[in-house]
């Protein structure tokens, strides 16, 4: 196929010069029903591009077949035997491949590191999750990616399962042996998923961790504005081999999002495609290059130590994805929550996550000197401020046992179950009827059907008061916690 043509901004151009005009959705007719208000905030070429997919940028019948040129492109570029766009971000397109692949056959293996968007399909499906334990690192305290054995050892346990699914790179950009888990899962004619959410850049450059495609995964799926040039919600999952079948792939996909998607972002995934063939290899050159030498610089500062070598050990991940810099702040006696508060308010900076001792930093190649000097200036200023920060909450850290939560009813069950809310401390011993998650990494620390313990509820206690945001629970304040009758 020609990677120089993008089917989908192409067809966008021919509306527009071809001056074409619907009595279809959407209703403000490229802009001129829109509030001039919101047009100067958000622009006239916004709105001027939001038209509707079908009986509009294509006809009726879409013989056009403008997406679908598009997505075989994209599979082409990434080496997918398919590819698949959509507009409801990675959280659809990874419901959609544990529906596919799981739905009415029982069991699945999950790294318990999964996104909460994982849990999501978990109680759609009434799947049974067979959790892999992720590698803890009991002093850092993050979660890096199953090892192989461990996948293995879950496989002995659970032979009748229907896959795997597991996360690469994690939020912290450490990666899985995929190659490894893969065969592992191959060699029991089973599917391996990948949530490669924070990988869409992958393929497009040597330098980088080993794209999941390459390494064997039968389902990929692609976060495309995380690492990618495209909107917020544009995703791509990617299917090859013959584990999983893509007519029934794409119908559970049809059956979690909109009938409206927006051709704004699938014309971003389209053009962003096209960028990375023709130009990736040189713009994600000189991103790692920026990264290596502002990882550098950054090491330098006083109380800041950039992670790397602590994230490669034997007992964590496989590779990591240098363009992602997580900075330790423990030097500086301060919580990653106050320096991403004090950034943001003291030099209009915005940190990709924060945690109790932790900043991530996510470069990508938009980036170059000047932003790179802005953020080096901003941590310079954040070390001298730092002395006059008060001193962090504590929060009461359990050891790597005490997150391992035991699953006693399937998390559909308990979801969708009779509840109750319970003070905190009478949630110990009880079933978690609802999810709680810590976000950003957005990686649930209670599930649905988890039997909680003091440890957790510990945790997440000192961790709200030092400044974790917990979105899920139906009591934000955490005073209560939903748990089954």
């Amino acid at each position: 196929m020609d990677q120089n043509e993008a089917p989908l901004v192409e067809a966008l151009a021919d509306y527009h010069r071809l001056d074409r005009y619907g009595f279809t959705p959407p209703a403000h007719r490229q802009g001129r029903g829109a509030d001039p208000r919101v047009r100067e905030v958000l622009g006239e070429q916004t709105f001027r591009s939001d038209v509707l997919a079908s009986a509009g940028l294509d006809d009726r019948s879409s013989s056009g077949g403008y997406l679908k040129k598009a997505e075989q492109l994209m599979a082409e570029a990434v080496g997918a035997e398919q590819a698949f766009f959509s507009t409801c971000g990675s959280s659809l397109s990874v419901k959609a491949a544990v529906l596919a692949v799981a739905a009415g056959k029982g069991d699945l293996l999950v790294s318990r590191d999964a996104h909460k968007s994982i849990t999501a399909g978990l109680i759609f499906s009434g799947i049974q999750p067979r959790w892999i334990r992720p590698r803890w690192d009991p002093e850092l305290h993050l979660a890096h990616p199953p090892a192989p054995a461990d996948v293995e050892e879950m496989w002995e346990k659970y032979p009748d399962a229907a896959g795997v699914l597991i996360v690469s790179p994690t939020p912290y950009g450490t990666c899985a042996d995929i190659e490894a888990i893969a065969k592992i899962c191959h060699d029991r004619g089973k599917p391996l998923i990948v949530d490669e959410a924070w990988g869409a850049h992958l393929p497009f450059h040597e330098g980088l961790p080993t794209w999941a495609m390459s390494a064997g995964a039968d389902i990929c799926v692609v976060s495309v504005h995380k690492m990618g040039a495209g909107f917020e919600q544009g995703s791509v999952y990617h299917l090859q081999g013959d584990l999983v079948d893509p007519a029934h792939l794409s119908a559970c996909a049809d059956l979690l999002m909109t009938t409206s998607p927006n051709t704004i972002l699938y014309s971003a995934i389209d053009g962003w495609r096209r960028q990375m063939v023709q130009h990736g290899t040189k713009l994600l050159g000189n991103a790692l290059g920026l990264a290596r030498r502002l990882r550098a610089d950054i090491d330098t500062l006083p109380g800041i130590h950039v992670l790397e070598d602590e994230l490669l050990a034997a007992e964590s991940s496989h590779d990591l994805d240098r363009m992602q810099i997580l900075m330790d702040l423990s030097g500086l006696g301060i919580s990653g929550y106050q320096a991403a508060d004090w950034l943001r308010e003291h030099q209009r900076l915005d940190m990709g996550l924060s945690d109790h001792r932790r900043i991530m930093a996510t470069l990508s190649m938009a980036d170059d000197d000047a932003t790179a000097a802005r953020l080096l200036e901003a941590l310079k200023a954040l070390v001298e401020a730092a002395p006059t920060l008060p001193s962090p909450p504590p929060v009461d850290l359990p050891d790597p046992t005490g997150l391992e939560l035991e699953s006693v009813v399937l998390p559909r069950d308990a979801f969708f179950g009779q509840f109750e809310d319970v003070p905190a401390r009478e949630a110990v011993g009880r079933v978690g009827a609802e999810q709680i998650t810590p976000y950003p990494p957005g990686i649930p620390v209670i599930l649905p059907g988890e039997r909680i313990n003091a440890a957790v509820i510990d945790y997440l206690e000192t961790g709200l008061k030092a400044g974790m945001v917990l979105p899920d629970p139906a009591d934000p304040s955490l005073e209560t916690i939903r748990v089954l009758k």
